[in-house]
């Protein structure tokens, strides 16, 4: 079943984008692109909207089942969620000297220097405490 091609869709909208057979979800124009993004997550990438199409049940089904798998295979990789920052190991100078960096981070809204102190903790908490 092909379906007429349709120049506006909502923002997150399921489509199918023709041109590299992929279900993403419908983030907004820039200039004579639309922008997709991947079911679960990711990089988007630019699509001709021509080439854009309603994601049809199956498609939609697919693609979150897609998504939910590889949220599942990352979970056993032993990295942490990401959207949790890592916490100071009691009684650790560095931790604590880290976790004081987040803190000033978190108080001034600096997103960026609170990504920053994550990974730092992350890495010194791999290399000294094996977690």
């Amino acid at each position: 079943m092909t379906t007429e091609p349709t120049t506006s869709f909502e923002p997150g909208t399921l489509v199918h984008d023709l041109v590299t057979d992929r279900i993403g979800e419908y983030r907004a124009t820039s200039g004579p692109y639309a922008m997709l993004r991947p079911v679960g997550g990711g990089r988007e990438w630019q699509a001709d909207p021509g080439s854009l199409r309603p994601a049809t049940p199956e498609q939609r089904l697919s693609a979150g089942v897609r998504a939910a798998n590889e949220r599942a295979e990352r979970a056993t990789w032993g990295y942490p969620e990401p959207s949790r920052p890592p916490a100071p190991v009691p009684g650790c100078e560095t931790c604590a000297e880290v976790d004081g960096l987040r803190r000033t981070a978190q108080a001034a809204s600096d997103a960026s220097a609170v990504t920053d102190a994550d990974v730092l903790m992350r890495r010194h908490q791999r290399a000294e405490h094996g977690s």
